[in-house]
């Protein structure tokens, strides 16, 4: 698959390039300044533009199967995204969530905590509402994926479950996943959709 990816030189966007590559498919990083950016390794080719504004971003996903966005939510929404994917005629995004949007009981969100640290909420308010916005969309099929409450680097094992909306921990009660499985689980979703129009979550 020719896949554009936003975000690509990040922490989860490079990760989620290199599984795409060792798996042959073939990758567009959109970043604003190529001549700054640290290239992944494998397939991936580099792309100058701004993926806040649709103009810029549209001419630069066009041709490609799937669009995945690795972006801050503080930086960029879903409208113009949207927007520029649909105007570029790509079929499908997928977006690599946050987990303040996801359930720890009925009704309540991991963000209702009220010892929710203030700083992480510049960065998951955003990612709640990106979410909200997602799904009132039904021009592309769309795909949020949530990690759990810990997601750093780590090992690439391959081993990991699969959940809805609710906040998975494991049998010591944490909340898990490397970067590395997250990436499996991710192209997984791309090379066979489970999750269309909707949000899923991996955990350990």
């Amino acid at each position: 698959m020719k896949i554009a990816i936003i975000g690509v030189t990040g922490r989860a966007g490079s990760r989620i390039a290199e599984e795409a590559c060792r798996r042959g498919h073939s990758v567009t990083g959109i970043v604003r300044n190529p001549q700054e950016a640290p290239t992944p390794e494998g397939c991936v080719s580099l792309a100058k533009g701004d993926a806040t504004q649709p103009e810029q971003l549209a001419p630069l996903l066009k041709g490609h199967d799937v669009v995945i966005s690795a972006a801050h939510f503080r930086t960029l929404k879903a409208a113009p995204l949207l927007q520029a994917v649909k105007d570029a005629g790509v079929p499908r995004l997928i977006v690599v969530g946050g987990a303040a949007s996801l359930e720890v009981a009925p009704g309540k969100i991991v963000l209702d905590d009220p010892n929710f640290p203030e700083a992480y909420k510049v960065e998951a308010v955003p990612g709640k509402q990106f979410l909200d916005d997602l799904r009132e969309e039904k021009g592309v099929l769309w795909t949020f994926m949530s990690p759990p409450a810990e997601f750093a680097p780590g090992q690439r094992t391959g081993k990991f479950r699969v959940g809805k909306d609710q906040l998975m921990v494991d049998a010591n009660g944490r909340s898990h996943i490397s970067m590395e499985d997250y990436a499996i689980a991710l192209v997984d979703e791309l090379e066979n959709p489970q999750h269309t129009q909707t949000r899923f979550t991996v955990g350990y």
